[in-house]
């Protein structure tokens, strides 16, 4: 079931004083199914998502993939500033060529870092305008 679609909407024989509600019958039955549109539409898909007793969303209705708009990237800002990840955070290799091909580069970015054959993986993160190894904080 997907959302109202408020076009379908019309006022006409209503919005007007001298107006007779019963030649628009038609107009307020189509109204009516608007409203079980919109009533269906919780939780189904095109339509939108409900809440549970916590006022969040359930997990069910959350997507498995979050994809920023025009190139941008994607920001997970959370009130306390801490995001945690349960169990296991992966990063798809790049090379070090890639990863200093980056635009803007800030302190504090990760990446998994591969030889160019994916057979040697290291983790490296981005302080003082250099990528550095989390073993030793060597430049690389």
């Amino acid at each position: 079931m997907g959302w109202g679609t408020s076009g379908n909407i019309v006022t006409t024989s209503l919005d007007a004083a001298g107006d007779d509600p019963s030649a628009a019958r038609a107009h307020i039955k189509a109204a009516l199914d608007e409203i079980t549109a919109i009533i269906n539409g919780r939780g189904a898909a095109s339509g939108v998502a409900s809440l549970d007793s916590d006022t969040l969303v359930p997990a069910a209705q959350l997507p498995n993939e979050l994809n920023s708009s025009s190139g941008q990237p994607l920001t997970l800002d959370p009130a306390t500033g801490i995001v945690i990840v349960e169990d296991v955070l992966k990063l798809n290799p790049i090379t070090t060529s890639a990863a200093k091909a980056l635009s803007s580069p800030v302190d504090g970015m990760i990446v998994m870092l591969s030889d160019g054959d994916s057979t040697v993986d290291m983790p490296a993160y981005y302080a003082s305008g250099e990528w550095r190894s989390f073993r030793d904080g060597s430049i690389l």
